[in-house]
């Protein structure tokens, strides 16, 4: 099967009883919705989880999809909603995890520890935003997706995305005015 076969014709496949074009979308697929839920505060065993139970969740539910939508958006959908139920369910704050090990191809070691501590930084600002900021923020800017999109995922309407993107920034640009601003002191003393 060609890669480059694209989401409608994999699904139309899938749901024409060609099960392993599936395996295709799961492909493409799962490494943007297990750091999407990483992104969101999950732990790496929960994102891994939610990830899979993602999938099984969206293949079974395929011939509910509007073929004219957007799959991905769909699948991010299941899988927000997956992360939330599960952290009603637990009613406890997840703690916001690390993946360091995307940055092992790296050549330099003093390039893959300042990379990690610049991505460490951004994550640790990340957690100064509310949950919801935090989720638009990562939905437009990791996973490249349009105010439409992220309405439809979070279920809110599209003023309301832009307005919690708009805070959200706002709160980032501060958090990291504020890391400037304490770093120059430290360095004063």
């Amino acid at each position: 099967m060609d890669d480059q076969l694209n989401d409608e014709a994999l699904i139309k496949e899938v749901l024409q009883g060609g099960k392993e074009a599936f395996a295709f979308l799961v492909n493409r697929y799962k490494d943007r919705v297990y750091g999407l839920l990483r992104d969101m505060g999950a732990q790496q065993q929960d994102a891994q989880d939610l990830t899979q139970e993602a999938f099984i969740k969206a293949y079974r539910s395929l011939s509910s999809h509007h073929i004219e939508r957007s799959f991905a958006s769909w699948l991010y959908t299941i899988a927000a909603n997956l992360l939330r139920d599960s952290w009603r369910r637990r009613q406890a704050d997840i703690s916001y995890g690390h993946n360091l090990n995307a940055h092992e191809h790296m050549e330099c070691p003093e390039a893959m520890y300042l990379q990690m501590e610049k991505r460490l930084e951004i994550h640790d600002m990340l957690l100064g935003l509310s949950p919801q900021h935090r989720m638009v923020l990562l939905l437009r800017y990791t996973n490249d997706l349009s105010y439409e999109e992220i309405g439809i995922i979070l279920d809110i309407p599209v003023s309301k995305v832009q307005n919690d993107l708009h805070r959200a920034k706002k709160k980032m640009k501060q958090l990291l005015k504020d890391k400037e601003v304490h770093v120059h002191e430290m360095l004063e003393r």
